[in-house]
């Protein structure tokens, strides 16, 4: 199914969510170049949330670029399959191997404010991330690995510590806590 169809058949689940739907829907809707990152101001991205089988614990990493325990993600960078991209990115960032989606529907949606940095010494401007999240699995038995360009660190966190561990207050409140609370409903 294509990325329009998914968000549209997507049932927000609080007013971030319908709100940032509508935003999704009426961008993809334009004809706008989203799926690779020419467009400065906006472009798609794909994060995920990592959860244990047993659905009590969830995998951070320590990103260096936000100085903070993160959700794993990245890019479309013209993948037009973004559960694909969500489960590569896991795989590079974290050194999963096993790790597979819990669902292939979307889980969340999320418009995300980007500052303004620094990378690979390049400067790039503030924007926006139109992202979508999926619900995946892992076993926290299975090794991981940092990325060091990317993080300093990866682990696996109670769901209460996962949302402590992040130093952004904008993602405990609005984006971490949500996806473990929705957590009671799969």
């Amino acid at each position: 199914m294509e990325l329009l169809e998914q968000i549209r058949a997507f049932q927000p689940w609080n007013p971030q969510e319908e709100q940032d739907r509508a935003e999704l829907l009426r961008r993809l809707g334009s004809g706008e170049a989203l799926y690779t990152r020419d467009n400065a101001s906006a472009h798609l991205t794909a994060s995920a949330w990592v959860v244990s089988p047993d659905r009590r614990q969830v995998l951070m990493a320590y990103h260096n670029l936000y100085g903070s325990w993160a959700w794993l993600g990245g890019h479309a960078d013209g993948e037009r399959d973004l559960l694909a991209v969500a489960l590569r990115e896991v795989r590079e960032e974290s050194g999963l191997v096993n790790v597979r989606p819990v669902s292939p529907e979307i889980y969340s949606l999320e418009i995300l404010t980007v500052d303004g940095h620094e990378k690979r010494g390049v400067y790039v401007s503030s924007h926006l991330h139109l992202n979508v999240t999926y619900l995946l699995e892992a076993d926290p038995a299975d090794p991981v690995r940092r990325k060091p360009d990317e993080n300093s660190a990866v682990g696996w966190f109670g769901l209460e510590e996962a949302v402590a561990a992040s130093s952004e207050p904008w993602f405990r409140e609005r984006i971490y806590k949500k996806l473990n609370a929705k957590l009671a409903l799969v």
